[in-house]
């Protein structure tokens, strides 16, 4: 590259004599400076050494376009979780009904799986940062209609069920475009990490903050705060990511197309036997994990623990998985992450089994705790799903993913509750461990013979099949 700097001090300005008017030094002086040239040098100049790269998650927030999804996923977050308590003060509020103020909670799970089912072509058919930003002002829309005081509880509802249906689509689409910013490897992994953090500390602060602001506010003036926490999401996405094109071609136009894109990306993800048995290890251990948290306040009940054991019962898995995710990402090298995954898979359920014996709160503390810290198996496990899915059918896949993880935790809770009405609770929970950790040892056993090499040559041409249809 050209440079307008002057030439070093040492450089002679005028060209050297001939080689024939002044001998070469002898061999052993060759290196040594002419005295006559400029200044003597006292010893060899050391290279200057290059500021050392950033590592781990400080390499993830070193990428700017992740800072800015980062925070846009900070605020969205600490917006829903204000506005689901709020929303649930408002229509016990309206209504007087502890029925219909579960169920305002219940709504935020349920569609899911429609909206992951039915709308996940979006994700692959449009460009990502046009997906997620229309998400962030549909969504903004949809709170504030909430907020007019004509707005029926029923009405109510059902904006609580679009949010809830277009929330996967959102999830996906950024899952998949975190490949784009960050890559598919460790950076994607580590950011991915980073995301769900995130999501874990809003479930505690988040509460918190949404307590703290209905003593001061409203319960429409606290879901007032979510309608400006999805704007400045929509601006960061908008401003602080580039625009690239979309990841599929659409095959033709209207919902009806889209639609079948959207069933045919289920049929082709749901349909490769490594990617199923991938996404159900997802799946599966989240399901029967909740057990404890849905049954946090009888169990507190049973023990005969103060009110604040209720908070620090339903904190304790959280904590868990935080405190076991960032060391998992931080400490350990991408094949570390790889090799634990199974084994982590397979006991990551078993510190349930503590619930057997009644246990009181300080050993129900370190049981969750440890059940928690058994989910850091899924970082390893975010890069297996991510290498296994094809390019085209990324943004589908996540958003599958997304709704079915949220579906089949609201699943168990509610099999938990009902298991609950007869059976004791500490055997319930118990029984989630036992039950889980069954379901896991499958799941690893499943994953096992399906990674790369240990499938048969039929089943390799059969995905290889798959993925070319589905371009």
């Amino acid at each position: 590259m050209p440079t307008d700097s002057p030439a070093p001090a040492d450089t002679p300005r005028t060209p050297p004599a001939p080689a024939a008017q002044s001998p070469a030094p002898p061999p052993e002086r060759a290196a040594l400076p002419d005295p006559g040239s400029g200044p003597t040098l006292r010893g060899p100049v050391a290279p200057k050494s290059e500021p050392a790269a950033p590592r781990g998650y400080r390499a993830v927030f070193a990428v700017a376009e992740f800072r800015a999804v980062f925070a846009a996923h900070l605020l969205s977050l600490l917006g829903v979780v204000v506005s689901e308590l709020a929303l649930t003060v408002l229509v016990y509020d309206l209504t007087g009904s502890p029925l219909l103020s579960a169920l305002t909670f219940a709504l935020g799970l349920l569609p899911y799986i429609v909206g992951g089912t039915l709308f996940a072509g979006v994700a692959d058919r449009y460009p990502a940062r046009r997906v997620l930003v229309v998400c962030d002002l549909l969504c903004a829309a949809c709170v504030a209609v909430m907020l007019v005081p004509a707005t029926p509880v029923a009405g109510l509802l059902a904006l609580r069920c679009l949010v809830a249906a277009i929330a996967p689509v959102f999830t996906g689409t950024r899952m998949a475009a975190l490949t784009d910013i960050l890559g598919e490897g460790d950076l994607y992994v580590l950011g991915r990490s980073l995301l769900r953090i995130v999501s874990q500390s809003a479930m505690l602060i988040g509460f918190g903050t949404g307590g703290v602001l209905l003593t001061v506010l409203s319960p429409r003036g606290a879901i007032t705060v979510t309608v400006v926490t999805f704007l400045c999401s929509a601006a960061l996405l908008r401003f602080g990511t580039q625009d690239r094109p979309a990841r599929a071609t659409a095959t033709g136009d209207g919902g009806g197309a889209l639609l079948k894109e959207s069933l045919s990306g289920a049929r082709l993800v749901l349909g490769d036997r490594r990617i199923r048995a991938l996404m159900l290890l997802f799946w599966l251990p989240a399901m029967f994990v909740v057990a404890p948290e849905a049954l946090a306040a009888p169990y507190a009940d049973a023990i005969g623990a103060p009110p604040a054991a209720l908070g620090l019962l339903l904190c304790a898995m959280a904590v868990g998985h935080i405190g076991a995710e960032l060391f998992v990402g931080s400490a350990l090298s991408p094949r570390n992450r790889s090799r634990i995954v199974l084994p982590v898979a397979a006991v990551g359920l078993l510190p349930l089994l503590v619930y057997a014996a009644r246990p009181g709160l300080p050993l129900a503390l370190a049981a969750l705790a440890l059940a928690g810290a058994g989910a850091a198996y899924v970082i390893g496990l975010d890069q297996w799903f991510v290498d296994a899915v094809p390019q085209e059918l990324r943004g589908r896949a996540m958003t599958l993913l997304t709704a079915g993880l949220m579906t089949v935790q609201g699943l168990g809770m509610a099999l938990a509750g009902l298991a609950a009405e007869f059976f004791p609770v500490h055997q319930v929970v118990a029984g989630s461990g036992i039950i889980g950790t069954v379901c896991a040892l499958l799941l690893v056993a499943e994953v096992r013979r399906t990674a790369p090499g240990q499938m048969s040559d039929t089943e390799g041409r059969d995905g290889a099949d798959r993925h070319v249809t589905s371009r």
